[in-house]
């Protein structure tokens, strides 16, 4: 009989600190967990594909280890073959230690997103699919339109940095986008979230029933990183509840 996957279980990964660096001179902070095999637990296997993990905002204490994207980097690369990049913004702090450079309301953290992705090209990470959450939406949205992207999933985007011109672009970008809205948003619930993406073909919007705007609860953890595994590794789902 299996143990049960709890909020705090951590399962075999190879772990290793990283720094980016951005076009405008600032070294950024992150980690990034690759699955290893299950024969001896030490040895790297190639991942299916790699999140590259963008966290709420940090004025509010958004960061690298906000609780689902720990979690993901925790699970999935056991779990779903996946490669979880986190990284902390421009000015922002976390266990890992605090990237160079200073919040910029979105602005400046164009270079970030570019410094993540440069990272994941560079070291022939496959498959990169973005996953934002809040703050980190809005990036994905604005400056996540690099050729080597496969998608974004988006976890309660407010859609309030991200204009409609943002929509716009991603619909001719053409790459999937995934909204994962929040029945209790504070910002943006479900119906609003279907009007406002509407704009984009490609786009789905699934609403989570009785989910709040932090995903707080191991339930809601569970379809959020299901939702996130459907899309990115079809096989890998839908995630076991024990190992």
């Amino acid at each position: 009989m299996g143990t049960d996957i709890r909020a705090s279980t951590v399962l075999a990964a190879h772990r290793e600190d990283i720094e980016l660096h951005t076009a405008d001179g600032l070294t950024l902070v992150g980690e990034l967990a690759l699955p290893v095999s299950a024969e001896d637990g030490s040895t790297v296997r190639p991942p299916a594909a790699t999140l590259v993990c963008l966290h709420p905002l940090p004025t509010h204490g958004g960061m690298m280890d906000s609780h689902v994207l720990r979690k993901a980097s925790y699970r999935l690369p056991a779990l779903a073959d996946l490669a979880v990049l986190r990284f902390n913004t421009r000015g922002t702090t976390s266990e890992r230690g605090t990237s160079q450079g200073s919040f910029d309301e979105g602005e400046g953290e164009r270079w970030d997103v570019a410094a993540a992705l440069e990272y994941v090209d560079f070291h022939d990470l496959p498959n990169p699919w973005l996953v934002g959450w809040s703050f980190g939406t809005e990036l994905a949205l604005r400056w996540g339109h690099d050729p080597i992207v496969a998608g974004a999933i988006l976890l309660s985007p407010p859609l309030h940095r991200a204009t409609d011109e943002d929509l716009d672009a991603w619909a001719e970008f053409g790459r999937p986008l995934i909204a994962l809205v929040p029945e209790f948003d504070d910002y943006l619930r479900p119906a609003e979230a279907a009007q406002r993406f509407a704009r984009v073909p490609q786009a789905e919007v699934v609403g989570v029933e009785g989910a709040k705007h932090l995903w707080v609860g191991e339930p809601y953890v569970r379809i959020v990183l299901d939702e996130i595994v459907k899309r990115v590794n079809p096989a890998a789902a839908p995630l076991p509840t024990s190992v």
